[in-house]
Order: C-alpha cells, then structure tokens, then sequence
C-alpha cells in the first residue's frame, strides 16, 4: 500500500487569504474614513446656505443686529420674498437671464461640438497647434479680456441689448475640450462605416457623433447655462438698462440700495439660485455621466 505524502501548502496559497483579509480591512477602513469626510463636508457646505435661508425668513430689523439675533429668532417671516416678488423688477431679471442663458447655452453647444469635431476626426496641418492654442485660452483670466470686448462691442453697436451678453461667453474653450474628449472615445469603425454608406463629414457628425454625444450634450449645455446666469462682471459692464439686467446684476442693485437690509438680500439670493438648484437635481445624474464621459476623471 502506498502512502501519499501530505501536501504542503505553498507560501503563496498560504498567505493570499491573509492578503484578502488584509485588503478587505483596508477596504471597508477607508470606506468608513472617506463616508465620514464626506458627511463632513456636506455639513460644512450645508450650513452657509442654511444660514441664508434662516436670514431670509427674519425680520429685516432683527437680521441687521447680527448672527446672534438670527439664529435666536423663531418668527419666521415671508415679507422680504413678497417685497422682492412684488417689486416686478425680478421678474424681469428672471426673464433677461433666461434669454441670455439658453441662447448662450445653445450657440456654444453648437459651435464648441463642431470645433471640437474638426480637432477630433479631421487631419490637417497644425491640428496639434490649434489645439494648444485653445487649451492655453483657459489661462486666460476673463477680467483681462473686459475692456477690450467692451470696446469692441462698442463698435459694433451692440451695447445694451442682450446680444452683448450672449456673444462674448459663446467662445467657451473648456466646452470644445470636453467635446474633443467625448468625441476621441468614439469608436472610428462607426464613421468608417458611415462613409462607406455615402455620408458627409456634416452627416455623420450631425447623424452619428451627436445622437451618441447626449450625456455630454446635456452636461455642457447645463454647466454652459450655470455660468451663464451666475455671470456678474460681463452683465455689469455691457448693460446699464434696467430692463436689460440679469439676475446677478439685479442683486448688486438691491445690495446697493437696500444697505443694511440683509434680509432682503438673502432672500434675493435665494431666489435667484432655486432655478439653478432645480435645474441640477433634475440633471444630476446627465451631468456626472457626462463629465466622467469626457475623460475628466479623478
């Protein structure tokens, strides 16, 4: 009868359930650590905004006798939203900044894809310069370029009039690189076969490329829109019409004219941000598969 020799257990085989253990730990550790500092932050980042609210809701009297008094206040009021609403000017920011924002919104989805189609499919002669080009535009602080947009709208007549709110922030380099990332990750097979079929360079980016482009489409378009309305110097410099201003612009008025009313201010600050956060909880989950899309990842 023949006996078998025990096997042994190989120094790889015997340590690996210690690793796996060892890496379970690591894992729910830093699971724990980063659910904690993310709580933390969402805390930190909650609380100025809650602070805004409760002003909003006080008393423009008592709010003007500082933090202390605000928070020890529990008669809340609407009177500052019913003054602001009741004004009408706000209605007007609403509508100004609505129609600077979609049409900017627009034009820069239109014109950024098609950049950032010729960059990503076309091959020609200083494609790579180009591209540098455009990427170094993001250097470029928009503070520099006020007066020279301002005199250049100027020559052409167009301040005071919506139009020079909407053409200077159509040009948005950060949207043409987003595109051009989006647009590398499609596969060429795709347009190969496309040209097979008899299709343009127009259509198979208009008929192939943007049908497949729908998360970063609505990505771009809501980021566009975003900083669109939250633009205050542009508006401030382009627009003296009171019919014209935008919604930041209004704001700086109210500030001004209120001084110490900082009820009222909140308020209006509120009110201006609740079509931005509306706007995001709806298209939360388009904005982050867009950006994550693009190749704009941790």
């Amino acid at each position: 009868m023949t006996i078998s020799a025990p096997r042994m257990k190989s120094p790889v085989s015997a340590a690996a359930p210690a690793r796996n253990a060892h890496s379970g730990v690591s894992g729910r550790t830093f699971n724990v650590v980063a659910g904690i500092v993310l709580v933390v932050f969402a805390i930190l980042w909650l609380i100025p905004g809650l602070f805004a609210l409760k002003t909003s809701l006080t008393d423009n009297g008592t709010a003007a006798l500082g933090a202390s008094a605000i928070l020890s206040d529990w008669n809340p009021t609407l009177k500052s939203y019913a003054s602001l609403l009741g004004a009408g000017d706000i209605w007007n920011w609403y509508i100004a900044s609505a129609i600077t924002s979609v049409v900017t919104a627009v034009l820069t989805v239109f014109f950024a894809s098609m950049a950032a189609f010729a960059l990503s499919r076309l091959r020609f002669r200083g494609s790579g310069v180009v591209l540098l080009l455009i990427i170094l535009g993001i250097m470029i602080p928009t503070q520099v370029l006020i007066v020279p947009i301002f005199k250049e709208l100027n020559a052409m007549s167009l301040l005071n009039t919506y139009w020079s709110v909407i053409f200077p922030q159509v040009p948005a380099v950060i949207a043409v690189f987003i595109f051009k990332q989006f647009f590398d990750g499609i596969p060429r097979e795709l347009e190969e076969a496309a040209r097979l079929d008899g299709a343009g360079r127009w259509r198979v980016y208009w008929s192939l490329v943007m049908p497949l482009s729908r998360p970063v489409l609505a990505a771009v378009t809501i980021l566009t829109f975003v900083g669109v309305w939250n633009n205050l110097l542009l508006p401030l410099f382009v627009l003296s019409n009171p019919d014209l201003m935008t919604i930041p612009v209004g704001l700086a008025t109210v500030q001004g004219s209120y001084g110490q009313r900082y009820a009222d201010i909140q308020a209006g600050a509120i009110l201006a941000a609740l079509p931005l956060i509306i706007l995001y909880l709806i298209f939360q989950r388009r904005i982050v598969e867009g950006v994550t899309g693009s190749g704009l990842k941790g």
